[in-house]
């Protein structure tokens, strides 16, 4: 008898925990890349006859190439314009079925999950490779951004209810920066000095490397001299938005106001005989000097996100 009303009691249990609108379910794409739709800037990942989509409006910049402080994401809330969607097809689907503004008349979506609450995390950093361009070692240069996407604490509405996830991780979208976005770093080795004052300027088409130095450098004398970059020596790479950069745009203040810059990187400040190192050999050419330039060990930040000129970048030489 004690059997049959504990076996009662289970199933009573059983029943109990089912409230009838609540059947956990999980969806997968760990293994999925991520894709971004160019027409609608959706963000999305398909497997086979599912998808799951990302949809936040283009001028929240939230895949933009600037990264995040070290565990602070990008948030936006889900809801109005901030969505996820969940969708399962009749069939295999392609970029097509999500990016098209008239979608393929099949498959047909057989289920559908709209996230109703919740929070979406971006974390963004730079995807560096090395920079074979340059032949002062070991340098390396931006080809992209990664985003890690999560969701934290957020439901989906279904149609057999809703499921919930405290985190649910979509995984990483990588973007590629357009080519206005690349810096070509196309230097020769003729740098140029303003007439006054200790600024040099080396450029090539719309770029351009300026070193604005202590007026100790450049001595009237045969030597190698050695500083850190510093606020009184600085090293500053500018990507302008056209070409035609001359003198005036360094050496006379206030500068032209066109070209403007579309992306300006500092160099880091140096540490002593581990980074961040200016050198100048100065040798002698009859009654004139000649000035070589090397960076030794530079690292170039804008935004968060930084790139290795090299262990002995050639910045080039000029004759005073």
């Amino acid at each position: 008898m004690k059997k049959i009303i504990g076996l009662f009691a289970f199933m009573f249990l059983l029943n109990g925990c089912d409230d009838g609108d609540l059947i956990i379910e999980t969806i997968d794409f760990a293994d999925v890349t991520a894709t971004k739709c160019e027409i609608n800037g959706l963000v999305y990942k398909i497997k086979e006859n599912e998808v799951l989509i990302i949809e936040i409006p283009e001028d929240e910049n939230a895949f933009i190439g600037t990264v995040t402080p070290f565990g602070e994401p990008r948030q936006f809330t889900i809801g109005g314009d901030n969505k996820v969607i969940y969708r399962s097809y009749s069939g295999t689907i392609e970029n097509e079925n999500v990016c098209s503004t008239i979608p393929p008349s099949s498959p047909n979506v057989t289920e559908e999950w709209v996230a109703t609450s919740g929070v979406i995390q971006i974390t963004t950093t730079p995807i560096l490779v090395p920079n074979t361009t340059l032949t002062s070692g070991n340098a390396t240069k931006i080809k992209g951004y990664n985003h890690a996407i999560v969701f934290k604490n957020v439901t989906f509405d279904k149609p057999n209810g809703e499921q919930f996830f405290e985190t649910y991780v979509f995984g990483s979208y990588a973007k590629d920066l357009l080519s206005t976005e690349t810096l070509p770093f196309a230097f020769d080795d003729e740098v140029e000095k303003c007439t006054s004052g200790n600024t040099v300027y080396n450029t090539s088409g719309s770029e351009a490397l300026v070193l604005n130095l202590d007026p100790t450098f450049f001595p009237a004398a045969s030597g190698t001299q050695t500083a850190l970059i510093s606020a009184t020596n600085k090293v500053t790479y500018t990507l302008y938005t056209a070409g035609g950069l001359t003198s005036a745009n360094f050496c006379t203040t206030p500068a032209p106001t066109t070209p403007t810059a579309s992306q300006i990187w500092n160099a880091k400040d140096g540490v002593t005989a581990t980074s961040g190192i200016i050198e100048v050999v100065t040798t002698t050419l009859g009654s004139q000097f000649q000035h070589t330039i090397h960076l030794k060990k530079v690292t170039f930040n804008r935004n968060g996100s930084e790139f290795y000129l090299g262990d002995d970048y050639i910045y080039g030489s000029f004759i005073q």
